[in-house]
């Protein structure tokens, strides 16, 4: 059964931050909350945790777009390859922000995603989500949390997220309310910038 561990985003505390990387290094499946929905995150070097990601996602790992949060912009920079100067203005004006930007993949990526072409990148506006990928050192392959159902507070209350996902996932943060609207994706892979979802991020930034 899961851990439930309170974080409070104004003051993340340092030793839970610690405990939440040690289970994602050791191959742990988190939920945490970022600056749209909660989502679901494990190590990206890990093999296994990414494979139990795609399990309950019910996709195989080859084929999942699942987004890699970083902490900066410059941790990013790792996992892509050389962007342009108008591309690299985009990133800084939006980020950290809602927004999941589709990006030419390099050689870095893990093995998971060696066949991708392009790859998400998140820097979520949240102070637990990017300390604890400071933390990690790595950045953490995630999705969002979805319910079939569609009752909302299943997604944006951390009681109930945890009361459904206790049994497939290894810790649940309660870092407050999440939000119901996903990231803005906008694909940079192209010639021209493309919106391929509207969700929480202004489209007022071209």
């Amino acid at each position: 059964m899961a851990q439930f561990i309170k974080i409070y985003p104004e003051n993340p505390n340092e030793k839970e931050i610690e405990r939440i990387v040690k289970i994602l290094k050791d191959g742990g499946l988190v939920i945490y909350p970022t600056d749209t929905v909660y989502g679901l995150g494990c190590d990206i070097t890990n093999s296994k945790a990414l494979e139990k990601i795609a399990k309950i996602k019910g996709i195989k790992l080859d084929k999942a777009n699942f987004s890699f949060v970083c902490h900066d912009i410059s941790d990013i920079s790792g996992y892509i390859k050389q962007i342009d100067t108008s591309t690299f203005k985009i990133l800084k004006k939006c980020l950290p922000g809602p927004y999941t930007f589709i990006l030419p993949g390099n050689n870095n990526l893990p093995k998971e995603f060696k066949n991708k072409k392009t790859v998400g990148i998140r820097v979520p506006d949240n102070s637990i989500a990017l300390a604890i990928v400071k933390k990690l050192g790595n950045p953490i392959v995630s999705t969002s949390i979805y319910d079939e159902d569609e009752v909302l507070e299943y997604t944006t209350d951390p009681e109930l997220i945890f009361e459904k996902w206790q049994n497939r996932v290894d810790v649940v943060i309660d870092g407050g309310y999440g939000d119901n609207y996903a990231s803005t994706v906008i694909d940079l892979s192209g010639d021209e910038p493309e919106v391929l979802r509207e969700g929480k991020g202004s489209l007022d930034i071209f």
